[in-house]
């Protein structure tokens, strides 16, 4: 099943992501006056072909879902009847040509737009940005940053959640700058924090960012409870139940649930006395934990999901939500923010301050299109939008055979005066297949070593 809904999500994403991107480039062109041949969603063989319209195009379904193309009437591609040159591709003005090549990205970007406008306005659930004690030594330990404050801005930005702060403090880590937190503590008293980034090494950014930092979100102070037990795990064996309260193992109080997962994950194998509340009720469990290999050591393993009290967790609770108008500069800034950061995670990836171990390909993106769809319709949305971004940023890339490498041959014409040669053009050609097949091999082979090491 989970496979079915991976696969599933997968192809939908592809489907509306390509559909737009190439429907960019089919309104546009029409729009300039060039006929449009063919209209392909997927490449290879043809599942399902139709003609239509004033000037029959084809509207065709392939086997390979991985992209698709708008073939236009061009004199570079076959004969032109002398009546209708002036609707070939090659035929029109650079500027138009241009602008047909932009709208595919632009169209990309116009979706994420569209799909963070609709989820502004119905309202984003979210968390508070509430921070929990940071540990020792850590960037915001130093900042002087404390259990429960309240971050209220980033800079001069208001921070509406949980997740927003998270984005901001990614994409400010990544330019290796400072920022000033504006934070309320508890008793309702405001203060600076400044938070510094400038000793923050690459390697803590990809990989242990966030513990580096020192910053998670709150957990309140009340005992955790068992909202779920896996079958066939220490919880199920011992006779953990969901719903108990874990107040304590081996009389070590337990306040959160991190406190839970601390104290199981340094106990391999050992036998622990759990005391929970259970309906009102003070029980004494003794738990053998698992013993698993992790990254190179053996851990504890409890096989229950350990949270909070429900009515805690909701007291956290927000909504993000604009008014309809509002929601057009929050989606507008959202795109903007979006596609910097991911201009320049490329350019750190381009000259070695990144690993190139970031990139993603088919297999990770289809595996957090299932992910995201199963935690429901906005989260899927978020993805879709996300997504939508990457492949209006990787075609406007400067490569040929990409859309930016055409608008590079197209700016190039409209310095020199001529179209650049054909001589030139199929170098480039070469050169961006060999970069495109070495970034794809790239892509796959990260996707295959996530797959073996997760």
């Amino acid at each position: 099943m989970d496979l079915l809904i991976i696969l599933a999500s997968f192809v939908f994403a592809l489907g509306i992501l390509i559909t737009f991107h190439e429907l960019g480039h089919y309104v546009v062109a029409r729009l300039c006056g060039v006929k449009v041949l063919r209209f392909s969603l997927g490449f290879g063989k043809a599942l399902y072909t139709r003609r239509a319209g004033k000037d029959q195009t084809e509207w065709v379904l392939a086997t390979i879902p991985l992209g698709g193309y708008v073939k236009m009437l061009d004199e570079r591609e076959g004969d032109v009847a002398p009546n209708e040159l002036a609707r070939a591709f090659n035929r029109q003005p650079v500027a138009k040509r241009m602008a047909i090549v932009a709208a595919g990205p632009i169209a990309n970007f116009l979706l994420a737009i569209l799909f963070y406008w609709a989820l502004f306005v119905v309202g984003v659930p979210a968390l508070k940005p509430y921070v929990a004690e940071p540990a020792a030594k850590t960037l915001a330990a130093s900042a002087g940053l404390r259990d429960g404050d309240f971050i209220r801005k980033f800079d001069d930005r208001e921070v509406s959640s949980w997740q927003d702060l998270h984005w901001m403090l990614l994409a400010r880590a990544v330019e290796h700058g400072a920022v000033n937190l504006e934070v309320e503590d508890a008793r309702g008293n405001l203060s600076i924090k400044k938070l510094d980034f400038a000793g923050l090494q690459d390697d803590d950014v990809e990989k242990n960012f966030f513990e580096t930092v020192g910053i998670r979100p709150y957990e309140p102070k009340r005992p955790p409870v068992v909202t779920e037990i896996l079958p066939q795990s220490a919880a199920a064996e011992a006779g953990l139940m969901a719903g108990d309260e874990i107040l304590s193992i081996d009389s070590q109080p337990m306040l959160s649930p991190r406190s839970v997962i601390d104290v199981v994950r340094v106990n391999p194998g050992k036998t622990l006395t759990f005391d929970i509340s259970r309906s009102g009720q003070l029980l004494k469990i003794s738990l053998s934990l698992k013993a698993e290999a992790h990254k190179g050591k053996m851990v504890g393993r409890l096989g229950a999901g350990i949270g909070v009290d429900p009515r805690e967790v909701e007291r956290l609770r927000t909504t993000v939500k604009y008014s309809i108008i509002d929601a057009v500069g929050e989606s507008l800034d959202k795109t903007w923010q979006t596609t910097v950061f991911t201009l320049k995670m490329m350019g750190k990836m381009i000259i070695g301050e990144l690993s190139w171990k970031n990139i993603s390909g088919p297999v990770t993106i289809a595996d957090f299109a299932g992910k995201s769809a199963k935690q429901g319709p906005m989260p899927y949305i978020e993805f879709l939008a996300l997504i939508s971004i990457s492949l209006g940023v990787l075609n406007m890339l400067p490569i040929p055979l990409l859309d930016g490498g055409h608008l590079m041959y197209y700016i190039a014409e409209t310095i020199k005066g001529s179209p650049v040669s054909d001589y030139v053009m199929e170098i480039g050609s070469r050169i961006g297949f060999a970069l495109l097949l070495g970034l794809m091999a790239f892509a796959f082979y990260n996707d295959i070593n996530r797959l073996l090491t997760s």
